[in-house]
């Protein structure tokens, strides 16, 4: 039997929940998204939080808040999911990709420094794994070239750096997509202390409209729905010891792999709460290692094995970006299982295989 990569916990309080929305006959966007959006802003640390049908979404309203667009460039990682640029081609931006740290996965602000041009209006960082990228120097340089920040912090629901929460640096997005270390089945949410930004979310989600049939702007629907957001609701009550588990099974898979040639633990940076939305390793032969997993019952996840500036849609755009660190952690890394649903035993078994992976192939 497989162990899985991912697995959401549901259990009775979430049926529980959606079977009263379900009994009350209002399963649009409604109270449960009301209530649900102060509950996560109060968790966040944040004065604000508008609830989207997606991670996606969240990102792509959080731009258009802030009035992104055609000319505009938005410094961003290429070792992440698509939709993380994509969310910016959406608004005619252009995605510029900086290189990643060796250690963290995350954005090089370095190499952020050096891809900054008059045409640069926004920084998008990603918090990769659930690992915060470097706040305090991404801060900095958003200050002191007034850029505007965008976390994309789809991965680090509970994360923080200098014991501040992810999503509240400058605006962010969270996805509730079922392998995240929440759910809401599908939704996502911004983070801002920004009225303003928040306000014009909320019109970007539904048509362009702050009232029934009037449009200011043009808007999408992009809203969450009340079944949605009960899910949310216990899922978040639940985060906490969510996380601590996460955390356990990392330290545990951290104590049996560490010196272990040919494999790299993950790093995480000092002040900073890693909330292991995936436990990814570096391991020389990578592939070969995975399939040796796989067929003794271990889930693997490669995230991401092609880094979004190689991928055919952006090959057609026009980029030929070399982005070394990137181009050697998608032939490396590794996610093993981690989540709150991996038991000891299974724990050990994973330690053991990939042990056993390692002289295998080597």
């Amino acid at each position: 039997m497989m162990i899985p990569i991912a697995k959401p916990l549901l259990d009775e309080r979430e049926i529980d929940a959606v079977s009263n929305v379900l009994r009350s006959g209002m399963i649009a966007e409604g109270a449960q998204v009301a209530k649900f959006e102060a509950a996560f802003a109060e968790y966040i640390g944040v004065e604000h939080a508008v609830a989207v049908n997606s991670g996606t979404a969240a990102l792509h309203a959080a731009l258009l808040a802030y009035g992104i667009g055609a000319g505009d460039e938005v410094i961003t990682t290429s070792f992440s999911f698509i939709a993380t640029a994509n969310s910016i081609l959406f608004t005619s931006a252009k995605p510029v990709f900086a290189d990643i740290e060796e250690d963290t996965f995350n954005i090089d602000t370095n190499d952020i420094l050096d891809k900054i041009t008059p045409e640069t209006k926004a920084l998008m960082p990603v918090h990769l794994y659930g690992h915060p990228a470097d706040m305090k120097a991404i801060m900095e340089i958003a200050e002191d070239h007034n850029l505007i920040v965008i976390e994309d912090a789809c991965q680090a629901h509970g994360a923080s750096y200098g014991g501040t929460n992810v999503g509240s640096f400058g605006t962010g997005g969270f996805s509730f997509y079922p392998t995240k270390n929440m759910t809401t089945s599908e939704g996502g949410m911004i983070t801002t202390d920004d009225k303003t930004v928040a306000d014009r979310a909320r019109m970007v989600r539904s048509h362009g409209s702050k009232q029934r049939y009037l449009h200011e702007i043009v808007g999408y629907n992009l809203r969450m729905t009340d079944i949605s957001a009960a899910i949310g609701l216990v899922q978040l009550d639940k985060l906490d010891d969510f996380t601590s588990m996460r955390q356990k099974n990392a330290k545990v898979l951290s104590d049996g792999l560490r010196n272990i040639d040919g494999i790299t633990i993950p790093s995480i940076r000092n002040d900073c709460e890693h909330v292991f939305h995936q436990y990814t390793i570096r391991a020389e032969n990578r592939d070969d290692l995975a399939t040796v997993l796989n067929k003794a019952g271990v889930g693997t996840g490669m995230y991401y094995p092609i880094p979004i500036h190689k991928q055919p849609v952006y090959k057609e755009l026009g980029y030929d970006d070399k982005l070394p660190e990137c181009e050697k952690a998608a032939m490396e890394a590794i996610s093993l299982p981690v989540h709150p649903g991996v038991s000891k035993d299974e724990l050990n078994e994973i330690i053991e295989n990939v042990k056993n992976g390692v002289e295998i192939i080597d």
